[in-house]
Parts: C-alpha cells; sequence; structure tokens
C-alpha cells in the first residue's frame, strides 16, 4: 500500500530534511510518535477518515492524532468546539481532556496532512514531502476500499476531495472547528451523528464518541 513511498526520492529527501531539522530545533511529535494515526488505526479497520492539516506546535500536544492532544494537556480551541458540537448532535458532555485514541482505535484514521512541524511555528514542514506521503495514503485507501467516511473541515481539508472517489466512498464537508471559522457552517453539522448514521446503514459498527 504505501511501502514504495517510503522508498521513493521525496521520502529520502524528507528523511535528510527531518534529519537536519531535529540537529537544529524541537520538532513535534516525538519520532516514535509520527506515525500514531497508522499505527492505532491499523489499514484493515479504517472507518472514517478525519483530515487535519499541521501538528501542534506547543510542548507536549501533538502525539500523531489530528486535532488530538496529549493526556494532561488542556483541549485546544478547536478541539473545544468539536466538543461543542459533539455535545449539541448527541448529547455527550465534553470532556476534560484532549486526548482522542479511543477514537482512533475505533476505526477512525485522524490523520493530519503533514506529519511533523518545528516547534512553534505552524507549517514550518509544510511542502517538504510530507503531502506527498499523506495524499498517497487518502488515494490508497479510496481506490482499494469502499465505504469510507472522508470528512473534510476547512478549506484546505477540501482540497483533498479531488483525491477520493465519490462513486465508492462518501464525503463530509463542513468548515473548519477553528474559533476563526466555526461558526461560519461547522456548528451545526451534525457530523458525529451522520457518521453513525452511515456506518450503521452500512451494517458497519457505529462510533462511541465518549471518550
Amino acid at each position: 500500500m504505501l511501502r514504495t513511498e517510503f522508498e521513493s526520492d521525496y521520502f529520502r529527501k524528507l528523511k535528510e530534511f527531518l534529519v537536519e531539522e531535529k540537529q537544529k530545533y524541537t520538532v513535534y511529535p516525538a519520532g516514535s510518535n509520527i506515525f500514531t494515526a497508522f499505527n492505532l488505526t491499523p489499514w484493515d479497520e479504517v472507518k472514517v477518515v478525519i483530515l487535519g492539516q499541521d501538528p501542534y506546535h506547543g510542548p507536549n500536544q501533538a502525539h500523531g492524532l489530528c486535532f488530538s492532544v496529549l493526556p494532561g494537556i488542556t483541549p485546544p480551541p478547536s478541539l473545544k468546539n468539536m466538543y461543542k458540537e459533539l455535545q449539541d448532535d448527541l448529547g455527550i458532555a465534553p470532556p476534560s481532556h484532549g486526548y482522542l485514541a479511543k477514537w482512533a482505535e475505533q476505526g477512525i484514521l485522524m490523520l493530519n496532512a503533514v506529519l511533523t512541524v518545528r516547534a512553534g511555528m505552524a507549517g514550518s514542514h509544510a511542502n517538504k514531502g510530507w503531502e506527498n506521503f499523506t495524499d498517497a495514503a487518502i488515494q490508497a485507501l479510496s481506490r482499494e476500499k469502499t465505504g469510507i467516511i472522508f470528512v473534510l473541515w476547512g478549506n484546505f481539508a477540501k482540497t483533498k476531495r479531488s483525491l477520493i472517489d465519490e462513486s465508492k466512498h462518501h464525503v463530509l464537508t463542513a468548515a473548519h472547528p477553528s474559533p476563526f471559522s466555526a461558526n461560519n457552517g461547522f456548528f451545526g453539522c451534525r457530523h458525529f451523528s451522520k457518521i453513525n448514521e452511515i456506518l450503521v446503514s452500512e451494517g458497519k459498527s457505529p462510533i462511541d464518541w465518549r471518550l
């Protein structure tokens, strides 16, 4: 599926870039967490893909799942808005933490388009090769599977729509949950219940969104 990507020229250059970055700067997430999304949601178990853009760039936040932070870290604003929508949609009270591994373990691939970032500098590892890798992952899922629900929040995520075969898969779009845009169509999207409705209609187990 993605083995050939690791052997490609762009990935070799990406690894060289990361080696140089780590010699000069702090890079998030820790190396052992870069591929957490794939490790917690095995290829054969992917039911939903939630696409993010870039890892959090503060200490102890990023751990390889989009929108999620490590235990003990205050949920960032976008995640708080996701919790607000979840409560409005399904009546689930917001948890005190921002650790979303339980969602990933139920078949939600929580994938950032870029998998690393320099501390304190959002977007600093964009256009270094990660997008080639994560685009290849989206295309492979689209090609090899059927019935996946792709969740695209915000304009950046929506640019990935062209990678998805919508004759075989479901696509849900809304504004980004960021405080800058949540009022423009994220609040009220009811995507959490819609995901479960689609899963049940296809004979799959729904997501238990409680954390």
